[in-house]
């Protein structure tokens, strides 16, 4: 009987526990919830998530993409959310919206008729953006670029409850040159334009060798055209050196021999120098590879 009513009481707190949690989950949501409603903190939170994307996929802020680049355009200053550096000098705009008053009308909803209804104008929201982002231009404004602007949905559900009851919705953005874009599609994108960006690393590393090394073959031939004259000169040296040699040989050592027989000198013969019988080896040529 003890062990029962310990074991009822266990019992008892993990459920008041866990009432405890879930209370304090639900307070978090009305919260989350009622934060997203402003429209500022939603800007911040879309943002926030796309930069985080770019960071997943390999990319480095002010390196690989820009931020809130103000630039002057044909109609004022305009500031997209992310410009994105593509390989070649190109580039392509991101921008980060967050269509949630008609999404989170739709989870509250309670009925099916209301959910339904509040998801058809989430999908015309998800529209709306997508033609006043089309109609911004951007691609002409950050020369070159693509034709196009990708519009970020920082949720996969926010992007599938509007596809959901608007199905056209893909067809329709593309014919305004834009590519809705969620975390999980973005970041395959950007991880292909990273991979991008180090495979043209790599071809202008090689370039880079290339010239190095075609320099360096440049000056090596230089060095033994230098090394050939060199050479030259060594031999030439050698020549009059042993042809002085053979000079002491055959008419001063003659000449300084009469005198001693004189008796005008005295002392020993003064030996003949040796003649250098080793020549200079050539440098070997190089051939072009």
């Amino acid at each position: 009987e003890s062990q029962v009513r310990e074991l009822e009481l266990a019992r008892q707190q993990m459920f008041g526990s866990l009432q405890e949690q879930l209370q304090s989950l639900a307070k978090e949501t009305v919260s989350l919830s009622n934060a997203l409603r402003a429209p500022q903190v939603r800007g911040r939170w879309g943002e926030i998530t796309l930069r985080r994307v770019a960071e997943l996929a390999g990319m480095v802020n002010n390196c690989d993409f820009v931020e809130q680049e103000t630039h002057e355009g044909d109609n004022g200053k305009i500031r997209p959310d992310m410009v994105v550096k593509l390989p070649g000098n190109r580039t392509i705009v991101v921008d980060a919206k967050v269509p949630l008053t008609a999404y989170m009308e739709a989870v509250a909803a309670v009925d099916d008729s209301r959910r339904r209804e509040a998801l058809m104008r989430h999908g015309q929201q998800v529209l709306s953006h997508v033609t006043q982002l089309s109609s911004k231009q951007y691609w002409s404004q950050f020369q070159p670029a693509p034709e196009m602007v990708v519009l970020f949905i920082p949720g996969d559900q926010f992007f599938s409850a509007a596809l959901e009851y608007s199905p056209t919705l893909i067809e329709d953005a593309l014919d305004r040159k834009v590519l809705l874009a969620t975390p999980t599609t973005l970041i395959s994108v950007l991880k292909g334009i990273s991979y991008g960006w180090r495979q043209q690393q790599l071809a202008e590393n090689a370039e880079m060798i290339r010239k190095v090394a075609a320099e360096f073959y440049e000056r090596l031939q230089v060095l033994h055209a230098h090394y050939e004259d060199a050479g030259r000169y060594l031999e030439k040296a050698v020549e009059a050196y042993n042809r002085s040699v053979a000079s002491w040989e055959s008419r001063l050592l003659p000449s300084l021999r009469k005198v001693r027989e004189l008796g005008a000198v005295s002392g020993e013969e003064p030996s003949a120098p040796e003649p250098i019988d080793v020549l200079p080896r050539s440098p070997k040529v190089i051939e072009p590879a």
